[in-house]
């Protein structure tokens, strides 16, 4: 089983998301967190389940999806690595991909 690892980018992003959410919808913010969680922990027996991300399709990146976000990560072959979340009608800024902390694929 991989270790699955966020980002502080990463988490920083959800809470984001989520509280624009809440601002119209507490409950729904609440569930959509948690559902964003249980998907990304099906990465740690499934790292390959992801789709490549199509703005970058030669890059390690892959992306899952949990309406109305994307939440992009990176596998090592023994980590797991969630980079950025970001609502689906947004553009993709691949800085936004790398971390410092992240170790290149192997």
């Amino acid at each position: 089983m991989a270790e699955l690892i966020w980002t502080e980018p990463a988490l920083s992003d959800l809470d984001a998301v989520a509280d624009y959410i809440a601002l119209d919808k507490p409950t729904a913010a609440k569930a959509f967190v948690q559902m964003v969680f249980s998907h990304v922990e099906q990465l740690q027996t499934h790292p390959e389940i992801g789709s490549r991300v199509r703005e970058l399709p030669s890059s390690p990146y892959r992306q899952i999806v949990e309406p109305p976000c994307r939440i992009f990560y990176r596998f090592n072959g023994q980590k797991i690595f969630v980079l950025h979340v970001m609502r689906g009608e947004m553009r993709l800024r691949a800085q936004r991909l790398q971390h410092p902390n992240v170790e290149p694929s192997k």
